[in-house]
């Protein structure tokens, strides 16, 4: 840590304490011992269940965790990076995104309740970046700014009175809702239970049930040949194993002509490579099965992973990661200020630290850079066939 633009304070036994580092900002160890043995029991896993536990602090929890996402390339040593495989834990069997492992990683995650999303989400319950039109941005500018995001893929795919569009991971029904007030058909499919009864009533509540149908499927069983395909931040959800069959499965839908949005999470190629095997606090506690593609990746499959030789074709990859920063601090800043209120639906504090790292670790994440997220539009040359996988 005394190579890093940062300040640590270990907490001695007297009350006093000794920093380390050259400046940046202040991490505060309170208990060095657990603090040490953690992180040399599970590393970066360690470090997370060490602040989960109350261990060490920090008045700028994203500023610290940048400083790291920054230097994430120098955290281990070269000889111990040549050995990864030795020591990094391995992705247990039961996340691979099978159907039914599939299942229980979205349920772990998104069915924890929706009174809990609820309490940090703005009023169109959107639980993927937004697009502002500047920095730094107001919680009131949130919906309007998740308006334009959805819109911008909208756009992209053509929607319009009359479009068949398929949406792969429903959310809670803003992006169905909002294309199907512009005439659209829509078909969404999610596995959260959950996601799916709120969705079901707010396209109720908007009058709009007889163009909105909300599906409790797997991806890979949707049916039907469609004008537009829409998929928001799913593809981190799939599992790089099974991620032919998900492109497959876009292509397989797509009625020729039509186009397909999908906003993706990326990360550089050589960290992905280096991440594929790898279990990490996100996959333990927030995402299981998860896994964030780079660009490359996603190029390499639309254009071979397809099966039939044509692919798919990427007709533009805009990025705007600075834009999902900002998104997770109007976030996170919502669930600080309101933290007596997830305590109240039954979530411990434990689970409030949890939350508050993730949101912090992933804001980190994109103000270093180290994250991206872009908005993929995609075309194919070929008619519907097959299942998809």
């Amino acid at each position: 840590m005394e190579r890093l633009p940062l300040r640590v304070v270990l907490a001695g036994g007297s009350g006093g304490g000794r920093e380390l580092g050259l400046g940046g900002p202040l991490m505060r160890v309170h208990d060095p011992r657990a603090f040490f043995r953690r992180i040399g029991s599970d590393g970066l896993i360690g470090f997370g269940e060490s602040y989960m536990a109350g261990e060490w602090d920090a008045d700028d929890l994203t500023g610290v965790l940048t400083v790291f996402a920054e230097h994430v390339a120098v955290l281990v040593p070269p000889s111990l990076q040549r050995l990864r495989a030795l020591w990094a834990r391995r992705r247990p069997e039961a996340q691979r995104n099978t159907r039914e492992g599939a299942r229980d990683n979205i349920r772990r995650h998104y069915d924890l309740s929706n009174d809990l999303f609820a309490l940090f989400l703005d009023e169109t319950m959107t639980y993927s970046s937004a697009v502002f039109r500047g920095f730094p941005a107001d919680e009131d500018l949130l919906p309007a700014a998740q308006h334009r995001k959805i819109d911008l893929l909208l756009d992209a795919a053509g929607v319009g009175p009359g479009t068949r569009l398929l949406e792969i991971g429903t959310g809670w029904g803003e992006l169905a809702v909002r294309a199907a007030e512009r005439g659209a058909r829509v078909v969404s499919v999610t596995l959260s239970r959950e996601q799916r009864a709120l969705a079901v009533e707010r396209v109720r509540a908007a009058g709009l049930q007889d163009r909105v149908q909300v599906l409790l499927r797997d991806y890979r069983d949707v049916e039907g040949v469609y004008d537009a395909v829409i998929s928001v931040e799913m593809i981190e959800a799939v599992g790089h194993e099974f991620w032919p069959a998900y492109f497959r499965t876009l292509q397989a839908r797509l009625a020729p002509g039509g186009r397909i949005a999908l906003q993706a999470i990326t990360m550089p190629h050589d960290r992905m490579l280096v991440s594929l095997p790898t279990f990490t606090w996100i996959h333990k506690y927030v995402f299981p099965g998860g896994m964030i593609p780079s660009v490359e990746a996603i190029a390499e499959i639309c254009a071979h992973g397809t099966g039939n030789g044509t692919g798919l074709r990427i007709v533009s990859a805009e990025a705007f990661g600075p834009h999902y920063a900002e998104t997770l601090r109007l976030w996170r800043e919502r669930f600080t200020r309101r933290a007596a209120e997830v305590g109240a639906l039954g979530f411990d504090e434990v689970f409030r630290r949890l939350w508050t790292f993730y949101l912090a670790y992933s804001e980190a994440g994109f103000r270093s850079g180290y994250l991206d997220v872009r908005q993929f539009v995609l075309e194919s040359g070929t008619a519907a066939t097959g299942s998809g996988g």
